[in-house]
C-alpha cells in the first residue's frame, strides 16, 4: 500500500469520529475517576495497564456486538439497512439526552463530583489500595470492565461498529480510552476541577447528532 493511501485510511471518518466520541464521552466518567483515585496511590503504570485494557477489552466486544447488527441477513430486515438505523437512532437518542441534561444543571461540576464519590466507593470497597503488581492490574481491569457495562461510550462504540469500518473503530475508541485514562493517570484530580459537565454534555450531545446525520447521509 503507498504511504499516501495508508495515511488517507488512518485519517478516515470512522477513526475519527470513534476517537473523538469516546474521548469525550469518558472525561469526567467513572471510569475516568477510577484511574485517576486509583494512580494517586498506587503505579501509575501499573494503574494505566488494568484500566486501559480493560477498556480496549470491552471496546473489542462492542465492535463485535456491533458487526451482530451488520451482520443480519438482509432476507430478515427486507433489505433495509438496519445496522445504519440502529446507528442513526443511538446517537439521536444520546445527543439529544445529553444536551437536554447539560442545560438542566443548576451547579455545575455536580455530576463530576457524584461519578468522582461513586468511583471512590467502588475502590474503598474492593481493598485494592495497597495492592501491587498483577493483583493491582487484574483488579482495576475487573472494577473497570464492571463501570463500563452499559456506559454511553460503550453503546456508542457498538452503533458506530454497526454502520462503520470495524476495525477503524475499534482502533479510534481504544485510542480514544487509552488518551482519556492517560489524562486520569497523569493528573486526573487536578483536571478534574477544570472539566465542565456542562460542556461536556453539550459537545458530547453535538457529536452525537453531527455522526447521526452524516451515518443518515451516507445512506442516500
Amino acid at each position: 500500500m503507498l504511504p499516501g493511501v495508508a495515511h488517507a485510511s488512518i485519517l478516515d471518518s470512522a477513526f475519527v469520529q470513534s476517537t473523538s466520541l469516546i474521548f469525550i464521552s469518558e472525561l469526567g466518567d467513572k471510569t475516568f475517576f477510577i484511574a485517576a483515585l486509583l494512580a494517586a496511590r498506587a503505579s501509575k503504570l501499573l494503574t494505566f495497564a488494568g484500566c486501559a485494557g480493560a477498556l480496549a477489552l470491552m471496546t473489542v466486544v462492542s465492535v463485535l456486538i456491533g458487526q451482530i447488527f451488520h451482520q443480519v441477513p438482509a432476507g430478515l430486515t427486507r433489505g433495509l439497512p438496519l445496522d445504519d438505523y440502529v446507528a442513526i437512532a443511538s446517537f439521536v437518542f444520546f445527543g439529544i439526552k445529553a444536551i437536554l441534561d447539560a442545560a438542566q444543571i443548576e451547579e455545575d461540576g455536580a455530576g463530576i463530583a457524584e461519578e468522582s464519590e461513586e468511583a471512590e466507593e467502588t475502590l474503598e470497597q474492593s481493598g485494592l489500595y495497597g495492592k501491587s503488581g498483577w493483583p493491582l492490574v487484574l483488579e482495576a481491569c475487573t472494577l473497570t470492565i464492571a463501570a463500563e457495562v452499559g456506559d454511553r461510550s460503550q453503546i456508542a462504540t457498538i452503533a458506530l461498529a454497526a454502520a462503520q469500518n470495524p476495525y477503524l473503530v475499534a482502533f479510534g475508541a481504544i485510542a480514544g480510552h487509552c488518551a482519556a485514562t492517560g489524562m486520569a493517570v497523569l493528573g486526573g484530580s487536578f483536571i478534574s476541577k477544570y472539566l465542565s459537565e456542562r460542556v461536556i454534555g453539550f459537545v458530547g450531545g453535538g457529536l452525537f447528532l453531527v455522526f447521526a446525520l452524516t451515518t443518515a447521509v451516507g445512506l442516500f
